[in-house]
């Protein structure tokens, strides 16, 4: 894969990297516009949606950062992004050009004031894998084989500025209108910027192995302060494959039950027990080793979940409080989904909106045994997704609803839900978290 010798890291570079990707865009509408003319309105559009998602992907990973992270999350929404979308932003996961090796020494000389060769035995200039905030490389030191995240330059610099290139995209898409929509962003912006502090990140992701180690099935790998600083993370380097490319071969019902089993207790574990989650769970942040154990990496995205929150959020997700019209009107209002400054019309409308999704959505948490590979249950989640995306009667109204915290934790249950479908996961037991 090509390498990048120079990342855009000011305002101005990083803006108008995003006016000609948008005038790229200009063009593939022209297209469209001539398509709809010998095709059907479905092929036009799906050409129109490949190569939009395809131009657009190319200009946000020259840029990398908060930009590229932004369509990494999106492609997490299966069912409201177009498919092409889906396809293409996905690769922020974990297949990005990374920087060249000169860039490589450069960061390192920057942060440690020392080469890399002074600081390990041994070290591979050369990327293995790169993302959307940082990249990997292979060393070697205390007779271990260890893996160096190193951050791209500007990247921590340029959040704010690059949220606000992508801001009317994201209102557009979401329907989320200005007044009040600030409480969202400054969430994504704060997430954002721990997760460019790596100080933060290996703090965390050593508290994270000591309280959760335990767990049947879970590794994870060791952290090295004397070797870390605010751009760069030492690690264990940990042998595996990516839960993508592990699903892609895997026949063994019995390995996709036992790491879907010790996925979902690692989830449980952290939103119940430790009231603070892991909120970045797509297939690149997991590897699956040779004995068929999950390994969990990158801990630079953690979401405190404050009881405030958990508590109506969860007394929510019980069968019988959702059953319970008034009870359940009343939490809406805690969560505030719906607002105080709601018309009849919008108090009808969400509450039977999130009833239905609630209902659904909540399913696997009112079994103790649940199937995550049933496709009947994800092709209804994929249709009520589609049947709100395409509602005009929800496009007129305020987007703007529910607490700042169902950001990341609403992105938590539908990255899990995801991976244990992609694992094809049955026979989950459900509290067994409980018992840890």
């Amino acid at each position: 894969m090509k390498t990048i010798d120079k990342i855009p890291t000011s305002k101005i570079q990083r803006a108008s990297k995003m006016v000609s990707t948008g005038a790229k865009v200009g063009v593939n509408y022209l297209k469209y516009y001539g398509d709809k003319i010998t095709k059907t309105e479905q092929e036009a559009k799906e050409r129109l949606n490949e190569n939009n998602a395809s131009d657009i992907y190319d200009g946000l990973k020259q840029l990398k950062g908060s930009a590229l992270k932004v369509a990494q999350m999106l492609s997490m929404e299966k069912s409201i992004m177009p498919q092409a979308y889906v396809e293409k932003f996905s690769l922020a996961q974990f297949s990005v050009p990374p920087l060249s090796p000169p860039l490589v020494i450069k960061t390192f000389k920057k942060y440690f004031g020392k080469l890399p060769n002074e600081l390990y035995d041994t070290f591979n200039a050369t990327s293995v894998n790169a993302a959307s905030i940082g990249q990997i490389h292979l060393a070697t030191k205390y007779g271990k084989k260890l893996a160096v995240k190193i951050q791209y330059p500007g990247v921590a610099e340029s959040i704010a500025s690059d949220l606000a290139m992508v801001k009317p995209i994201a209102m557009s898409m979401f329907n989320i209108k200005g007044k009040g929509s600030d409480k969202y962003f400054k969430e994504v912006e704060n997430k954002l910027a721990e997760e460019t502090d790596y100080i933060l990140e290996v703090k965390q992701s050593k508290e994270i192995v000591k309280a959760c180690s335990h767990i049947p099935n879970l590794k994870f790998p060791s952290y090295y302060e004397e070797l870390s600083n605010e751009r760069i993370i030492t690690m264990d380097y940990m042998a595996g494959e990516h839960l993508s490319e592990f699903v892609a071969h895997n026949t063994s019902q019995e390995k996709a039950n036992k790491l879907g089993q010790a996925l979902w207790d690692f989830y449980m574990f952290q939103i119940h027990n430790l009231k603070k989650v892991h909120a970045d769970p797509h297939p690149g942040n997991f590897l699956i080793s040779e004995e068929a154990e999950l390994i969990a990496l990158d801990f630079g995205c953690m979401k405190t979940i404050p009881e405030e929150f958990h508590k109506p959020y969860f007394e929510l997700a019980e069968e019988e409080n959702i059953s319970n019209k008034t009870y359940f009107e009343n939490k809406l209002y805690e969560l505030e989904i719906l607002r105080e400054d709601d018309s009849k019309e919008e108090i009808v409308f969400f509450t039977e909106m999130f009833h239905e999704m609630l209902s659904l959505f909540t399913e696997p948490l009112h079994s103790e045994i649940f199937d995550f590979s049933d496709d009947a249950f994800f092709g209804k989640i994929a249709a009520l997704g589609e049947k709100y995306s395409k509602n005009t009667e929800l496009r007129k109204m305020n987007g703007n609803r529910g607490s700042k915290h169902f950001i990341y934790m609403n992105r938590t249950f539908f990255g899990l839900y995801n991976l244990m479908f992609d694992l094809k996961a049955k026979d989950i037991n459900i509290n067994n978290f409980r018992t840890l």
